[in-house]
């Protein structure tokens, strides 16, 4: 098992008692190597500085008494933004109709770059996109990096949702 993975699910349970879901683990440098926990709301609120603070004193505790990197880190707590990357299959499902950028480890119709609407995901779990080169169907396991990219609808979707989370509840 990699290292971010051990780590992801190191910190996972804590940080899912808490009210968050690590989102991407990434250790990345080299002298000193930066330790980036990207993280979301469970309750799909955005994110905040608080929450980026207290998700970061956790996981700090956390690593002190596993210390599962041998070397010195900086530990960066982030959330994943609005043109955030899709990692994992629900993105794919919950961005449905937003326009993303992806990059598929193996060709797929002769290539490895789209930039597309994402459809969601079909039965089997395959990432659907409307692209330039037509519908594609790409397994989940065959993604190699996503991301959305930030158009006018997405900001309005996230200002909509932004709204909705800060709008009192009666």
């Amino acid at each position: 098992m990699e290292l971010t993975d051990r780590i992801a699910q190191m910190v996972s349970p804590s940080l899912e008692a808490m009210g968050y879901e690590v989102v991407r683990v990434q250790l990345s440098g080299g002298q000193r190597q930066t330790l980036q926990v990207m993280a979301d709301r469970l309750d799909q609120k955005p994110m905040n500085v608080e929450d980026c603070a207290d998700i970061s004193r956790t996981i700090s505790a956390l690593l002190d008494v596993e210390d599962p990197i041998s070397t010195a880190y900086t530990l960066e707590v982030s959330s994943p933004g609005i043109d955030r990357p899709l990692v994992r299959p629900k993105d794919f499902k919950r961005f449905a109709g937003f326009e993303a950028r992806l990059e598929a480890k193996v060709p797929v119709e002769g290539r490895k770059r789209f930039r597309g609407t994402l459809l969601g995901l079909d039965e089997e779990g395959a990432v659907l996109m409307d692209s330039d080169a037509g519908q594609l169907r790409i397994a989940f396991s065959d993604i190699g990096r996503a991301k959305l990219i930030l158009t006018d609808e997405l900001i309005a979707a996230s200002q909509a949702e932004q709204a909705e989370a800060e709008a009192p509840t009666s």
